[in-house]
């Protein structure tokens, strides 16, 4: 007698390995067409020769393609001669990704139309991708990852996004018409700003709530008008004085988002006590920004005692604050132990009780501390990472 279709997907589910999946296509074609959509729903690459295998699989077979919905590109190239010298070893490294691979990649993912989640990174191989291989793409992404050079083919790809959700983008040049311009009814024969590649239509991404870009200037230019509610970010400039103006530039963009900010994350170059009193009384006195932020980092945490009270006094009007991730590198001792951090985090939490979670930042290294029930406990096994996405 043969299996229901729920036993067969019982079945399927319960598989452990991808190489015993394979193995029950074999079946049946009942069982084929369960563990065909088990095998090839979320795909991850990282080596060429496995990565170029599946996008010739992909390019030439529309049905196998089809059944793809989250796809990961993170190639990592192999090093054959690890005991010669860095120049033999460059040789080599440019030597194992091979000519033509994007191309084949271009045409896989032209036939993944049902494609939802795409992720891309490239730039550490010998022959980073653009966004070139996107043309002639019609899947419609709920996320995107990639790092791409800001070009015309990035910028007509996301133009042509309407479902997207989430973003992540490396690289963004501004043009004299990235900044989005209030358009005035007025008698005065003003010429119309030329239309460009590089231009990021009004109407593109409506959808987009997570947006994380390495510059400033691109939150500026995706921003506004869109419901962002979770934004990472980092300044681009130096000087203090550029950095406030950047500072000013980025907030009124941030100000024009279609829903209240829940979680943000800006990093910094340098970080300094006096610019980080600025930002939070910035985030603080902007209403899309203070009424349901529930994340905020990275923020100096302020040495003398009174500064720091200052500092708590501001963290109190952030009504939904669940989360901190405050620089401590500048203390003198710095706190290393876990009595030291659970001290500074519970004495945060006397002023701000709605704060569930401190992640304190010492030379680039991150320690989570934990408030339940009033107790506090450092999670050394926590990832921090994505903590800014969950919040």
């Amino acid at each position: 007698m043969e299996l229901t279709l729920e036993a067969i997907t019982i079945i399927v589910n319960n598989t452990g390995s991808r190489s015993d999946i394979a193995v029950l296509c074999r079946v049946s074609k009942t069982f084929r067409r369960v563990a065909e959509r088990a095998l090839y729903n979320t795909i991850y690459l990282r080596t060429p020769g496995e990565s170029q295998a599946v996008s010739n699989t992909l390019a030439t077979c529309a049905r196998i393609a089809s059944l793809v919905a989250s796809l990961t590109i993170s190639i990592v190239e192999e090093d054959e001669t690890e005991d010669e010298s860095d120049e033999s070893y460059e040789d080599d490294y440019r030597d194992v990704l091979p000519e033509g691979f994007w191309e084949g990649m271009a045409l896989a993912l032209q036939k993944a139309t049902n494609l939802r989640s795409l992720t891309i990174h490239s730039q550490g191989t010998s022959i980073p991708a653009s966004a070139e291989i996107l043309r002639s793409t019609t899947f419609s992404l709920r996320k995107f990852h990639c790092d791409f050079d800001w070009d015309g083919d990035l910028v007509q790809f996301l133009n042509s996004q309407t479902e997207l959700q989430d973003l992540y983008i490396l690289d963004f040049k501004q043009t004299p018409t990235t900044y989005p311009t209030i358009q005035t009814t007025t008698t005065t024969s003003t010429p119309s700003p030329p239309t460009s590649s590089m231009t990021l239509n009004a109407s593109a991404m409506p959808n987009l709530m997570t947006l994380e870009c390495t510059f400033s200037e691109a939150a500026d230019h995706i921003v506004p008008h869109r419901p962002i509610t979770h934004l990472k970010t980092c300044f681009s400039r130096t000087e203090m004085s550029e950095k406030r103006v950047e500072m000013d530039r980025l907030f009124n963009n941030i100000s024009l988002s279609s829903k209240a900010i829940r979680s943000l994350d800006i990093a910094d170059s340098s970080y300094s006590e006096s610019f980080a009193m600025e930002i939070l009384r910035k985030v603080v006195s902007t209403e899309v920004t203070r009424k349901d932020l529930r994340y905020l980092g990275t923020l100096v945490l302020p040495v003398e005692g009174q500064e720091r009270l200052q500092f708590y006094g501001l963290l109190m009007k952030l009504p939904a604050l669940k989360c901190l991730e405050v620089e401590v590198s500048a203390w003198v001792p710095p706190p290393t132990s876990t009595a030291a951090f659970r001290a500074l985090a519970s004495e945060l939490r006397l002023y701000c009780l709605t704060v569930t979670s401190v992640v304190f930042v010492l030379d680039f290294e991150r320690t989570l501390v934990t408030i339940r029930n009033g107790v506090c406990a450092v999670n050394a096994d926590a990832g921090t990472d994505l903590l800014w996405r969950e919040m």
